[in-house]
C-alpha cells in the first residue's frame, strides 16, 4: 500500500513516518523544495498550498495521512491559509486524481467547546473560538461533504520520543487552574490509530483517540520538576481538553502507552 503523508517532518509526522515505514507501508512525503527526505520514504515535491503541485503527489497512493497544520503563531490568516485551504487543495487534489484513496486527517481535541458538560464527544456541538480549533473544524467539514472515503482522528496532548512537546507544556500553562485535567496520547499509539484508520475501521467517522488517565497539569509540571502554584478554587472548565475515546475502543483502539507514569517508568520520554 503505497500512501502519500503530509507534514511529515513535524511533530508528529516525524514519529510516526519510521513506524509506517517499519510496518511495510510504502510512505510517499509532501516535502517543499530543497528538503531532505526522510529515510525509507520517496519525496514528492509540493506544498498544500500550491495545487498545481498536488496532481502527481496523489497519483498512485491507495491513502493519504493528512498531518500538516499550523498551530502556534499569532499569525491567523497563515493558520485558516494552512489548514482549511491547504486541506481544500489536498481533498480536490485526490478527488480528481485519487478518488479510491483512504483520506485520514488528524484534528484536535481543542475543537471541544471549553465549557463542555462531559469529556468532549465526537458527536458533541463545537464552536472553537480560537483561530487553529476553528480552522481544524472547517478543515473537517471540507472533508466530510468531499465524497471520499474520509475518516477524522481526534487527537489530544501527543508526547513522547524526545519531542520535548511535554517539557514545554509549563510555560504554557503557568497561569491556568493547577486541577486542569487534560488527556494525552504517545506518539506509538498515534500510530497505533492512524494503522487501524489505513485499516478501515475508523472510515468515515471522526473518532477521538487517548490513552486511559488524563492528567492534571499541576501533576504533569511536577513530573517535569516545575512547580506550579496550588489552588483549591473551583475550577470553572473541568472537562476542558479531556475528551471520551469509548467511541475508538470499540472499533478497536487499545493504548499500549496506558499513562504518562508508565512513558516515564518504560523511558518513552
Amino acid at each position: 500500500m503505497t500512501l502519500l503523508i503530509t507534514g511529515a517532518t513535524g511533530l508528529v509526522g516525524e514519529r510516526l513516518l519510521p513506524r509506517l515505514v517499519e510496518a511495510g507501508f510504502s510512505c510517499r512525503v509532501l516535502l517543499r523544495a530543497g528538503r531532505i527526505c526522510p529515510e525509507g520514504a520517496e519525496a514528492a515535491t509540493g506544498d498544500i498550498l500550491d495545487p498545481s503541485t498536488l496532481p502527481n503527489a496523489v497519483r498512485g497512493v491507495s491513502a493519504i495521512v493528512h498531518l500538516a497544520a499550523v498551530f502556534r503563531t499569532q499569525d491567523t490568516d497563515l493558520i485558516w491559509k494552512s489548514n482549511r485551504d491547504g486541506t481544500r487543495n489536498l481533498i480536490a487534489a485526490a478527488s480528481a486524481h485519487a478518488p479510491d484513496a483512504r483520506f485520514i486527517m488528524s484534528s484536535t481535541s481543542h475543537v471541544y467547546n471549553n465549557d463542555n458538560p462531559h469529556p468532549g464527544r465526537e458527536d458533541d456541538p463545537v464552536d472553537p473560538r480560537h483561530a487553529y480549533p476553528a480552522s481544524k473544524v472547517a478543515a473537517e467539514k471540507e472533508l466530510r461533504e468531499s465524497g471520499l472515503n474520509w475518516s477524522i482522528i481526534r487527537f489530544p496532548f501527543v508526547y513522547g520520543d524526545g519531542d520535548g512537546h511535554l517539557e514545554s507544556l509549563p510555560k504554557h500553562v503557568s497561569t491556568w487552574h493547577p486541577a486542569q485535567r487534560m488527556s494525552t496520547i504517545h506518539h506509538r499509539d498515534v500510530a497505533t490509530a492512524v494503522k487501524l484508520a489505513l485499516d478501515g475501521a475508523f472510515d468515515r467517522r471522526i473518532v477521538n483517540v487517548a490513552d486511559e488517565a488524563p492528567v492534571s497539569i499541576y501533576e504533569l509540571s511536577g513530573m517535569l520538576g516545575a512547580r506550579m502554584k496550588s489552588s483549591a478554587e473551583p475550577l470553572s472548565n473541568p472537562w476542558y481538553l479531556h475528551v471520551d475515546s469509548s467511541l475508538a475502543r470499540s472499533l478497536g483502539f487499545r493504548p499500549g502507552v496506558r499513562t504518562v507514569y508508565q512513558a516515564r517508568q518504560e523511558r518513552l520520554m
